[in-house]
Protein backbone atom coordinates (compact mmCIF):
# COMPACT_ATOMS: atom_id res chain seq x y z
CA UNK A 1 0.00 0.00 0.00
CA UNK A 2 1.39 3.40 -0.99
CA UNK A 3 1.26 6.08 1.69
CA UNK A 4 -1.65 8.45 0.93
CA UNK A 5 -0.67 12.08 0.45
CA UNK A 6 -1.66 14.45 3.28
CA UNK A 7 -3.89 16.42 0.90
CA UNK A 8 -6.12 13.35 0.58
CA UNK A 9 -6.67 13.23 4.33
CA UNK A 10 -7.28 16.97 4.40
CA UNK A 11 -10.04 16.59 1.81
CA UNK A 12 -11.41 13.58 3.70
CA UNK A 13 -11.72 15.66 6.88
CA UNK A 14 -13.39 18.51 4.99
CA UNK A 15 -16.00 16.11 3.58
CA UNK A 16 -16.60 14.70 7.08
CA UNK A 17 -17.05 18.24 8.39
CA UNK A 18 -19.28 19.60 5.62
CA UNK A 19 -21.09 16.45 4.49
CA UNK A 20 -20.53 17.09 0.78
CA UNK A 21 -17.88 17.33 -1.91
CA UNK A 22 -19.01 20.83 -2.84
CA UNK A 23 -18.72 22.03 0.76
CA UNK A 24 -15.27 20.48 1.12
CA UNK A 25 -14.17 22.07 -2.15
CA UNK A 26 -15.32 25.52 -0.98
CA UNK A 27 -13.51 25.17 2.34
CA UNK A 28 -10.26 24.08 0.72
CA UNK A 29 -10.34 26.24 -2.40
CA UNK A 30 -10.58 23.23 -4.72
CA UNK A 31 -12.94 22.29 -7.51
CA UNK A 32 -15.60 19.72 -6.73
CA UNK A 33 -14.15 17.17 -9.21
CA UNK A 34 -10.75 17.50 -7.51
CA UNK A 35 -12.32 16.87 -4.10
CA UNK A 36 -14.08 13.82 -5.54
CA UNK A 37 -10.83 12.49 -6.99
CA UNK A 38 -9.13 12.92 -3.60
CA UNK A 39 -11.80 10.84 -1.88
CA UNK A 40 -11.72 8.18 -4.60
CA UNK A 41 -7.91 7.98 -4.39
CA UNK A 42 -7.93 7.69 -0.60
CA UNK A 43 -10.56 4.92 -0.76
CA UNK A 44 -8.43 3.09 -3.37
CA UNK A 45 -5.24 3.34 -1.31
CA UNK A 46 -6.92 2.34 1.94
CA UNK A 47 -9.11 -0.27 0.24
CA UNK A 48 -12.11 0.95 2.20
CA UNK A 49 -15.37 2.71 1.36
CA UNK A 50 -15.35 5.94 3.33
CA UNK A 51 -18.67 7.60 2.42
CA UNK A 52 -22.16 6.57 1.38
CA UNK A 53 -24.73 8.84 -0.22
CA UNK A 54 -27.88 9.74 1.70
CA UNK A 55 -30.64 12.37 1.44
CA UNK A 56 -28.55 14.43 3.90
CA UNK A 57 -25.34 14.26 1.85
CA UNK A 58 -22.27 12.07 2.19
CA UNK A 59 -22.35 10.01 5.37
CA UNK A 60 -19.10 8.58 6.80
CA UNK A 61 -18.91 4.81 7.00
CA UNK A 62 -17.61 2.90 10.01
CA UNK A 63 -14.20 2.81 8.33
CA UNK A 64 -14.23 6.59 7.99
CA UNK A 65 -15.19 7.05 11.65
CA UNK A 66 -12.32 4.77 12.65
CA UNK A 67 -9.65 6.71 10.76
CA UNK A 68 -11.02 10.21 11.42
CA UNK A 69 -9.26 10.70 14.81
CA UNK A 70 -5.93 9.81 13.19
CA UNK A 71 -6.56 12.21 10.31
CA UNK A 72 -7.43 14.95 12.80
CA UNK A 73 -4.17 14.23 14.62
CA UNK A 74 -2.35 14.65 11.31
CA UNK A 75 -4.15 17.97 10.78
CA UNK A 76 -3.11 19.20 14.23
CA UNK A 77 0.50 18.20 13.61
CA UNK A 78 0.55 19.80 10.16
CA UNK A 79 -0.89 23.05 11.53
CA UNK A 80 1.65 23.09 14.37
CA UNK A 81 4.47 22.47 11.88
CA UNK A 82 3.35 25.36 9.69
CA UNK A 83 3.04 27.67 12.69
CA UNK A 84 6.53 26.69 13.83
CA UNK A 85 8.03 27.29 10.41
CA UNK A 86 6.19 30.56 9.98
CA UNK A 87 7.61 31.84 13.27
CA UNK A 88 11.17 30.68 12.75
CA UNK A 89 12.53 34.16 11.98
CA UNK A 90 13.41 36.83 14.54
CA UNK A 91 10.53 38.99 13.31
CA UNK A 92 7.17 38.78 15.06
CA UNK A 93 5.19 37.32 12.19
CA UNK A 94 3.44 34.15 11.18
CA UNK A 95 0.52 32.27 12.72
CA UNK A 96 -0.14 32.01 16.44
CA UNK A 97 -3.05 29.96 17.80
CA UNK A 98 -4.68 31.09 21.04
CA UNK A 99 -7.27 29.17 23.02
CA UNK A 100 -9.56 30.78 25.59
CA UNK A 101 -13.03 30.45 27.05
CA UNK A 102 -15.89 31.85 25.01
CA UNK A 103 -16.57 34.84 27.29
CA UNK A 104 -12.89 35.82 27.49
CA UNK A 105 -12.46 35.35 23.75
CA UNK A 106 -15.54 37.37 22.77
CA UNK A 107 -15.73 40.03 25.49
CA UNK A 108 -12.15 40.59 26.66
CA UNK A 109 -9.49 39.55 24.14
CA UNK A 110 -10.46 41.53 20.99
CA UNK A 111 -8.96 44.91 22.04
CA UNK A 112 -5.85 43.15 23.36
CA UNK A 113 -5.39 41.34 20.05
CA UNK A 114 -6.06 44.51 18.06
CA UNK A 115 -3.18 46.23 19.89
CA UNK A 116 -0.98 43.18 19.40
CA UNK A 117 -1.55 43.08 15.63
CA UNK A 118 -1.19 46.86 15.33
CA UNK A 119 2.28 46.50 16.85
CA UNK A 120 3.07 43.43 14.71
CA UNK A 121 1.20 43.62 11.37
CA UNK A 122 2.76 40.38 10.15
CA UNK A 123 1.17 38.36 12.95
CA UNK A 124 -1.80 36.16 12.06
CA UNK A 125 -4.04 35.23 15.00
CA UNK A 126 -6.11 32.05 15.21
CA UNK A 127 -8.55 32.16 18.14
CA UNK A 128 -10.10 28.93 19.38
CA UNK A 129 -12.99 29.57 21.76
CA UNK A 130 -13.83 26.65 23.98
CA UNK A 131 -14.12 25.74 27.64
CA UNK A 132 -12.37 22.50 26.76
CA UNK A 133 -8.66 22.53 27.58
CA UNK A 134 -6.69 22.28 24.35
CA UNK A 135 -3.46 20.35 24.72
CA UNK A 136 -0.45 22.69 24.72
CA UNK A 137 1.96 19.77 25.00
CA UNK A 138 0.73 18.37 21.68
CA UNK A 139 0.60 21.85 20.13
CA UNK A 140 -3.15 21.99 19.57
CA UNK A 141 -2.66 25.63 20.55
CA UNK A 142 0.37 27.85 21.07
CA UNK A 143 -0.87 30.03 23.94
CA UNK A 144 -3.78 29.36 26.30
CA UNK A 145 -5.82 31.51 28.68
CA UNK A 146 -7.06 29.16 31.39
CA UNK A 147 -9.35 29.41 34.37
CA UNK A 148 -7.71 26.41 36.06
CA UNK A 149 -4.02 26.26 36.86
CA UNK A 150 -2.14 24.21 34.23
CA UNK A 151 -0.49 21.23 35.91
CA UNK A 152 1.47 19.72 33.02
CA UNK A 153 5.23 19.88 33.00
CA UNK A 154 7.08 21.70 30.22
CA UNK A 155 4.80 24.75 30.30
CA UNK A 156 5.58 28.42 30.85
CA UNK A 157 2.80 29.75 33.11
CA UNK A 158 1.99 33.28 34.32
CA UNK A 159 -0.77 34.19 36.75
CA UNK A 160 -2.94 37.11 35.68
CA UNK A 161 -4.72 37.33 39.03
CA UNK A 162 -8.30 36.56 40.00
CA UNK A 163 -11.28 37.40 37.82
CA UNK A 164 -14.09 38.15 40.25
CA UNK A 165 -17.59 36.87 39.56
CA UNK A 166 -20.71 38.35 41.11
CA UNK A 167 -24.48 38.13 40.79
CA UNK A 168 -26.10 40.42 38.22
CA UNK A 169 -29.47 41.10 36.61
CA UNK A 170 -30.99 43.51 34.11
CA UNK A 171 -32.66 46.55 35.74
CA UNK A 172 -35.93 45.70 33.95
CA UNK A 173 -35.96 42.27 35.60
CA UNK A 174 -35.35 43.80 39.05
CA UNK A 175 -38.07 46.38 38.49
CA UNK A 176 -40.50 43.58 37.76
CA UNK A 177 -39.35 40.96 40.29
CA UNK A 178 -37.78 43.11 43.00
CA UNK A 179 -34.19 43.21 44.25
CA UNK A 180 -33.10 40.40 46.61
CA UNK A 181 -31.66 41.63 49.90
CA UNK A 182 -30.69 38.26 51.42
CA UNK A 183 -29.72 34.77 50.26
CA UNK A 184 -33.20 33.57 51.19
CA UNK A 185 -34.73 36.11 48.79
CA UNK A 186 -33.13 34.27 45.87
CA UNK A 187 -35.79 31.59 46.26
CA UNK A 188 -38.25 34.16 44.88
CA UNK A 189 -36.20 34.79 41.73
CA UNK A 190 -35.35 33.16 38.44
CA UNK A 191 -31.75 31.95 38.57
CA UNK A 192 -29.54 31.48 35.50
CA UNK A 193 -26.95 28.71 35.64
CA UNK A 194 -25.49 25.52 34.20
CA UNK A 195 -27.53 22.62 32.91
CA UNK A 196 -25.00 19.96 33.93
CA UNK A 197 -23.14 19.25 37.16
CA UNK A 198 -19.62 19.07 35.74
CA UNK A 199 -16.56 18.65 37.97
CA UNK A 200 -15.85 22.39 37.61
CA UNK A 201 -19.42 23.35 38.53
CA UNK A 202 -19.33 21.12 41.62
CA UNK A 203 -15.95 22.54 42.66
CA UNK A 204 -17.13 26.12 42.08
CA UNK A 205 -20.32 25.49 44.06
CA UNK A 206 -18.33 24.11 47.00
CA UNK A 207 -15.98 27.10 46.94
CA UNK A 208 -18.95 29.48 46.65
CA UNK A 209 -20.51 27.99 49.78
CA UNK A 210 -17.18 28.27 51.60
CA UNK A 211 -16.73 31.93 50.66
CA UNK A 212 -20.39 32.84 51.07
CA UNK A 213 -22.02 30.88 53.91
CA UNK A 214 -25.70 30.46 53.21
CA UNK A 215 -25.38 30.39 49.44
CA UNK A 216 -26.34 26.69 49.45
CA UNK A 217 -29.87 28.09 49.22
CA UNK A 218 -29.40 28.42 45.47
CA UNK A 219 -28.45 24.76 45.14
CA UNK A 220 -31.68 23.84 46.87
CA UNK A 221 -33.69 26.14 44.58
CA UNK A 222 -32.12 24.93 41.36
CA UNK A 223 -31.59 26.92 38.18
CA UNK A 224 -34.59 28.19 36.24
CA UNK A 225 -32.69 29.09 33.05
CA UNK A 226 -30.03 26.50 32.27
CA UNK A 227 -27.27 26.41 29.69
CA UNK A 228 -23.68 25.15 29.76
CA UNK A 229 -22.58 28.00 27.49
CA UNK A 230 -21.20 31.04 29.33
CA UNK A 231 -22.05 33.41 26.48
CA UNK A 232 -25.63 32.14 26.50
CA UNK A 233 -25.82 32.78 30.24
CA UNK A 234 -24.50 36.31 29.76
CA UNK A 235 -27.00 36.92 26.96
CA UNK A 236 -29.82 35.70 29.22
CA UNK A 237 -28.78 38.10 32.00
CA UNK A 238 -28.62 40.97 29.52
CA UNK A 239 -32.07 40.06 28.19
CA UNK A 240 -33.64 40.14 31.65
CA UNK A 241 -34.20 36.40 32.05
CA UNK A 242 -33.16 36.41 35.70
CA UNK A 243 -30.16 36.61 38.02
CA UNK A 244 -26.85 35.01 37.10
CA UNK A 245 -23.10 35.18 37.51
CA UNK A 246 -21.00 37.61 35.50
CA UNK A 247 -17.42 38.86 35.66
CA UNK A 248 -17.51 42.07 37.71
CA UNK A 249 -15.02 43.87 35.45
CA UNK A 250 -17.15 43.02 32.45
CA UNK A 251 -20.33 44.12 34.20
CA UNK A 252 -18.76 47.48 35.07
CA UNK A 253 -18.82 48.29 31.34
CA UNK A 254 -22.51 47.39 31.07
CA UNK A 255 -25.20 49.90 32.05
CA UNK A 256 -27.65 47.07 31.36
CA UNK A 257 -26.32 45.02 34.29
CA UNK A 258 -26.94 45.72 37.98
CA UNK A 259 -25.22 43.86 40.79
CA UNK A 260 -27.33 42.18 43.44
CA UNK A 261 -26.15 40.88 46.82
CA UNK A 262 -22.72 42.56 46.42
CA UNK A 263 -21.34 40.47 49.26
CA UNK A 264 -21.59 37.40 47.03
CA UNK A 265 -18.32 36.98 45.17
CA UNK A 266 -16.32 34.22 43.57
CA UNK A 267 -12.66 34.76 42.63
CA UNK A 268 -11.66 32.84 39.51
CA UNK A 269 -7.85 32.42 39.40
CA UNK A 270 -6.60 32.73 35.82
CA UNK A 271 -3.39 32.00 33.93
CA UNK A 272 -1.70 32.38 30.56
CA UNK A 273 0.34 29.36 29.47
CA UNK A 274 2.44 28.11 26.56
CA UNK A 275 4.84 25.24 25.85
CA UNK A 276 8.34 26.01 27.09
CA UNK A 277 9.78 25.17 23.65
CA UNK A 278 7.94 28.22 22.28
CA UNK A 279 9.42 30.78 24.67
CA UNK A 280 12.17 31.58 22.14
CA UNK A 281 9.64 31.99 19.31
CA UNK A 282 9.21 35.75 18.71
CA UNK A 283 5.55 35.43 17.65
CA UNK A 284 4.61 33.27 20.66
CA UNK A 285 6.63 35.32 23.14
CA UNK A 286 5.09 38.58 21.91
CA UNK A 287 1.60 37.07 22.07
CA UNK A 288 2.16 35.57 25.52
CA UNK A 289 3.44 38.89 26.90
CA UNK A 290 0.60 40.89 25.30
CA UNK A 291 -2.02 38.55 26.77
CA UNK A 292 -0.46 38.69 30.24
CA UNK A 293 -0.26 42.49 30.21
CA UNK A 294 -3.71 43.00 28.70
CA UNK A 295 -5.44 40.54 31.00
CA UNK A 296 -3.70 41.87 34.10
CA UNK A 297 -4.98 45.33 33.13
CA UNK A 298 -8.45 43.83 32.72
CA UNK A 299 -8.35 42.15 36.13
CA UNK A 300 -6.73 45.12 37.89
CA UNK A 301 -6.72 48.34 35.83
CA UNK A 302 -3.59 50.54 36.29
CA UNK A 303 -5.80 53.28 37.80
CA UNK A 304 -6.80 50.96 40.65
CA UNK A 305 -3.32 49.74 41.50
Amino acid sequence: MNDPDWSLYRTFLAVCRTGSLSGAARDLGLTQPTAGRHVDELERLLRRTLFTRSPHGLMPTDAALEIRPYAESLATTAAALLRQVSGATERVEGVVRITASDVIGVEVLPPILVRLQAAHPGLVVELSLSDQVEDLLHREADVAVRMTRPVQDALVVRSIGEIELGLYAHPDYLTQAGTPETFADLSLHRMIGFDRQTAFVRMAAAEMRRLNPGFSTVEEIGWHYRTDNNLAQLAAIRAGAGIGFCQTRLAEREPRLQRVLPEVRYPLPSWVAMHEDLKTSPRCRATFDALVEGLQDYVSPPSSR
